[in-house]
């Protein structure tokens, strides 16, 4: 390959001049064309499948493609005119072939993150920043850089460590990072479409998955970087004590979160409540939203997601309302005068149980005489519903607005707790 002195020398000539011009024309038709090309991606931006991604594929591929092309017309005129006379257009064909392979390499690993991920919008930054590290190692001018770098010892002693070493290390870990994460992705993926597994299998194979590849691509990027893993024995002992002490809270968390995936205990989608008595409570009610490493999303009937740590839900008492069976039973307690038919008061409380949409009509809604109070009859409205994560309390409110018109057309009364106050006269204690 010649020299870059060599190269601006033969600029100057009228070959140099006509093969800058020809490499000028093949940028400006693969701007062009690459024009075209993005205006077709947003247009192909709705469809969805494997040939959807082929398209975006060779759409990517266009503007290089055609800078290749009109490169390869340029470079059989003149070598026509002058065989020797293209130094120039070789270094081009070469810079525009590793443009197309850069460009189809970084295409295709956006392909498992979605077209909504960080790799796809920040593509085009990163292919150029690729292509010109590539060109530059094909074309044999990093070793420049290296040499100077490399001179910048930034731990003087008997140890060297510098500025060159630094960044390869950083490169290398980082690409281990990005390919351990592409595989966590696919892994990823693949696990959550098996519907033959639990959901909650599922996210412990997965949140595994990640971490343990992330920790594995973490060790080998070191030991790839040159870093002996032995003297890394000191900060991992630091890192045990400090698990031990400082970190004890988030490393229960971590493992907690890990039992409730196992034993699916807790799951998405599942409503829950925190109050530690069974029934009809409400307070702190929702429904489970993720589950993540160190805590769980629930959120209420509000709106407010709440972040639960999963050590709480390992040591305290969690109601589960959909645990095996997402039907749930509601009491309403209703109370009666002595004056009225008791019969007629539980009739009339199964057919206003019937109001709502929601009560489920098997098992059907039963009424019940509990007991005879001071201040009336006690009677007692069950009805099951099936769907507790649309909340509670709304259909106990339907239900007993239908109770309490159904009470009024039937003549039926709700008594108010009251008491008789008798004054009696004792013989010789007035006046």
């Amino acid at each position: 390959m010649p020299e870059l002195s060599a190269l601006l020398q033969d600029l100057s000539t009228t070959h140099g001049l006509a093969q800058f011009a020809a490499i000028v024309l093949a940028t400006l038709a693969g701007i062009a064309t690459g024009h075209l090309a993005r205006v077709a991606l947003r247009r192909n931006a709705r469809r969805e499948g494997a040939g959807a991604a082929a398209l975006d594929g060779i759409l990517m591929s266009v503007a290089p493609v055609t800078a290749l092309a009109v490169l390869f017309a340029a470079t059989l005129l003149l070598r026509k005119l002058d065989p020797a006379a293209v130094p120039w257009m070789v270094l081009a064909l070469n810079a525009a072939t590793t443009l197309l392979a850069v460009r189809l390499g970084v295409f295709a690993l956006s392909l498992p993150f979605g077209r909504d991920s960080w790799l796809r919008r920040h593509e085009h930054t990163i292919t150029f920043v690729l292509w010109v590290l590539v060109c530059g190692w094909v074309q044999g001018w990093m070793g420049f850089l290296e040499e100077t770098l490399d001179a910048i010892d930034l731990m003087p002693g008997k140890t060297r460590f510098s500025l060159w070493a630094l960044l390869k290390s950083i490169v290398v870990v980082t690409l281990f990072l990005f390919v351990s994460s592409l595989v966590s992705r696919s892994v990823e993926r693949r696990v959550m479409k098996i519907d033959a597994l639990a959901l909650s299998t599922r996210l412990g194979i997965t949140k595994f998955t990640y971490f343990f590849l992330m920790t594995l691509g973490v060790l080998i990027g070191v030991n790839a970087a040159g870093v002996d893993l032995t003297a890394l024995t000191v900060l991992t002992g630091a890192v045990g004590i400090g698990l031990g002490f400082g970190l004890q809270a988030i490393a229960s968390n971590f493992v907690s979160g890990f039992v409730l995936l196992m034993d699916k205990s807790i799951k998405p989608g599942d409503v829950i409540s925190f109050t530690g008595t069974t029934g009809t409570s409400t307070e702190n009610f929702g429904w489970v939203q993720e589950l993540r490493g160190r805590y769980v999303v629930v959120r209420d009937r509000d709106g407010v997601e709440t972040l639960v740590p999963n050590q709480n839900l390992i040591t305290t008492p969690v109601i589960n309302w959909s645990y095996s069976d997402r039907k749930v039973r509601l009491k309403l307690p209703v109370r009666v005068s002595y004056a009225d038919d008791p019969e007629l008061a539980l009739q009339v409380l199964v057919e206003a149980a019937t109001c709502s949409p929601r009560v489920l009509r098997d098992p059907e809604p039963v009424s019940r005489l509990m007991h005879f109070s001071d201040h009336g009859i006690d009677l007692e409205l069950r009805f099951w519903i099936a769907d507790p994560q649309n909340g509670v309390n709304n259909v106990r409110s339907d239900v007993n607005r239908a109770i309490w018109k159904q009470f009024k057309a039937a003549g039926i009364t709700i008594p108010v707790a009251q008491h008789d106050l008798r004054m009696v006269s004792t013989r010789g204690g007035g006046p």
